[in-house]
């Protein structure tokens, strides 16, 4: 594996986490078995779905896992922390058991889409980690659909390496884009380490460094024939951009055998200068010049200028979507569900004022359910572990919150989300290569009803308990309103 995969970020945690597992230790609660479940609460946007993505890097940071000696040292200056505790974190070894929906699925919210079974020590130092990773990739995943939705056919490259919070947002976030249907990346390191193909044309420094528009595109032409995409708006995009092109593409790659890769587009009213352009290149004599449109695009950008009429067979998309500056908080959270007592599951709960902040509790499964006939998702259902659905007989499904909202389902399959990716710190999971992943989030979305797809006022999706869960989750509210 790559070193640059291999950096130990094991320290990369709250500080409240290594103060809790201290506690734990002191307490004799180490080895005490825990279940946290990981899952969010608002699909960004406003979206109808969210995408899962970021397993890959939970799986390297988990197989990892370890405090070196200059780790020990730092806590050690640090209040509260014996040498008890040091001694474990030095001899750490990871042993816990994790379940996560794979990379692409579409995901709703409230259900766990990871669970970490394990020594509550190990599963409370891996939240801040598995969090940022989940959240990020899934976040910029979510966002970069929109956009390739939005762009209905036509092609999306990530380009927004240099507006990226970081290098873990430029690279990952490209990864990210790619699952979620972006065609490539300007990202030279993500294609070097993920296999996502990397591609770029010009810069208009390039424009700039020659005496002339004209001269710079024949320099380009000569250099890559073959791939030759000129940045036509430096100085004028129809007056001096466009015809520069079109008298290079006679000049040079004719001559060659060669014929244009595409034109580009940076500014101004991509609508009307990509009309404007398209005829000319037609009548140039080239239509299948590709034109490529660039500059703060976004999926409502996008949908518009094509409901305008815009000529444009591929779209550059950099800050707004490796940012996802629209909403850029996924809120994916890590809460404790259960806890083992004498070979018992017990569960736990977290109440709040705020519903949404109610947590389900227990160790669960999740299935999602589809109509046989048409082979879409009709809802997902979350039940205890020890349930299995039948998908043979009618199963009655309800809304939790509003539990009179009831559905007969009969003719229908189902199938269970959670994978098993660690079985007592030893990975159980192949992790499939990104263009498998690609593949199949393309695909499940593709069983998304398209009122599930809307950007504004999608249907929502249902996220239903199982009567058993249920019962539990509205016992503990019960008894907790009561002690309260």
């Amino acid at each position: 594996m790559d070193e640059r995969k291999r950096e130990n970020l094991s320290m990369l945690c709250d500080f409240y986490e290594l103060t809790m597992g201290n506690g734990y230790l002191k307490q004799g609660l180490a080895e005490e078995i825990a279940y946290f479940d990981l899952f969010f609460r608002r699909v960004p946007d406003n979206g109808g779905f969210a995408i899962a993505a970021g397993l890959e890097q939970v799986v390297e940071h988990l197989e990892n896992l370890h405090f070196d000696e200059e780790d020990i040292s730092f806590l050690r200056g640090k209040y509260g922390f014996d040498e008890q505790f040091l001694q474990y974190l030095r001899d750490f070894k990871f042993m816990c058991d994790v379940w996560a929906v794979p990379e692409g699925t579409p995901i709703f919210p409230g259900e766990p889409i990871l669970i970490v079974r394990g020594p509550v020590i190990q599963a409370q130092l891996i939240e801040t980690m598995l969090l940022l990773t989940i959240n990020f990739q899934s976040l910029i995943a979510t966002k970069a659909n929109r956009i390739v939705r939005a762009a209905a056919g036509r092609p999306v490259l990530e380009f927004g390496s240099r507006r990226a919070q970081g290098v873990y947002g430029a690279v990952c976030g490209a990864r990210a884009a790619y699952i979620a249907g972006c065609a490539g990346t300007a990202n030279t390191l993500s294609e070097q380490l993920f296999g996502i193909p990397s591609s770029g044309t010009m810069a208009h420094s390039w424009v700039q460094m020659f005496d002339s528009e004209l001269e710079a595109f024949r320099a380009y032409a000569r250099l890559y024939p073959n791939q030759c995409v000129l940045l036509v708006d430096t100085y004028n995009v129809l007056k001096s951009g466009v015809p520069n092109a079109i008298r290079v593409f006679d000049e040079v790659l004719r001559p060659l055998g060669a014929r244009p890769a595409g034109i580009r587009l940076d500014s101004g009213d991509i609508t009307y200068l990509s009309r404007k352009a398209r005829a000319m290149l037609d009548a140039g004599g080239y239509p299948d010049c590709k034109i490529i449109a660039s500059n703060s695009l976004d999926e409502t950008i996008i949908r518009d200028t094509i409901l305008q009429g815009a000529c444009i067979d591929c779209f550059g998309v950099g800050e707004r979507l490796i940012t996802s500056a629209s909403d850029p908080v996924f809120g994916g959270v890590y809460k404790l569900c259960a806890v083992e007592k004498d070979g018992f599951i017990l569960p736990k709960i977290k109440v709040s004022e705020n519903v949404s902040k109610i947590t389900t509790p227990h160790f669960k499964k999740v299935y999602r359910l589809y109509s046989n006939e048409t082979d879409k998702a009709l809802a997902d259902l979350v039940t205890l572990h020890t349930e299995k659905v039948d998908d043979t007989k009618p199963l009655e499904i309800f809304d939790p919150e509003y539990i009179w909202k009831r559905k007969l389902l009969t003719d229908f399959s189902s199938r269970e989300l959670l994978k098993p990716i660690f079985k007592k710190g030893k990975r159980v999971y192949e992790l499939p290569p990104i263009s498998e992943i690609r593949g199949y989030c393309l695909s499940e979305i593709g069983r998304l009803w398209e009122e599930v797809l809307r950007f504004e006022n999608p249907h929502k999706y249902y996220v239903d308990l199982s009567q058993p869960l249920w019962d539990i989750k509205h016992e503990l509210i019960t008894k907790a309103a009561s002690r309260h």
